[in-house]
């Protein structure tokens, strides 16, 4: 081996319970990770957002019964679990919506560099965080 040639890296399995935990994940991986967290949940929740949605509309008494659900709870569920779970869902939907915009951005105009990912990948947690900040002031009645 001649002087100038590089030591090529030596690679190694790494061991989950050591390791994982010293490891900084990027922005963008955490994006990525909660991408498809977000898609995940919606489709588990998909049944309470059906639920959700039809008793909105179908008539006055059951829009009652859905205020109802909001404000005092259903059964042994009281009405602030039912706030969370929907802001879950709003967070899930903001936040797969953001990033989903996010990836067809960086799809069609070819933008892959490690500083767009990272700056992009930023954006999407403060513009999903903060709107979901925000539904959730409303959601909760701060105003």
């Amino acid at each position: 081996m001649t002087e100038n040639a590089r030591q090529r890296p030596e690679f190694r399995n790494i061991n989950a319970f050591s390791d994982l935990p010293t490891y900084r994940l990027p922005a963008a991986g955490w994006v990525s990770i909660l991408h498809r967290v977000s898609g995940a949940l919606m489709f588990l929740l998909m049944p309470f957002i059906i639920w959700m949605f039809d008793t909105s509309i179908t008539s006055e008494i059951s829009f009652a019964t859905f205020a109802a659900a909001f404000n005092v709870g259903i059964g042994f569920i009281p009405g602030w679990f039912m706030k969370l779970v929907a802001l879950a869902i709003i967070w899930a939907f903001l936040h797969h919506f953001i990033a989903g915009v996010r990836h067809l951005y960086m799809d069609v105009y070819h933008a892959v560099t490690k500083e767009f990912g990272a700056s992009s990948a930023m954006a999407t947690l403060v513009l999903s965080l903060g709107l979901t900040a925000v539904l959730a002031a409303k959601l909760f009645g701060l105003y």
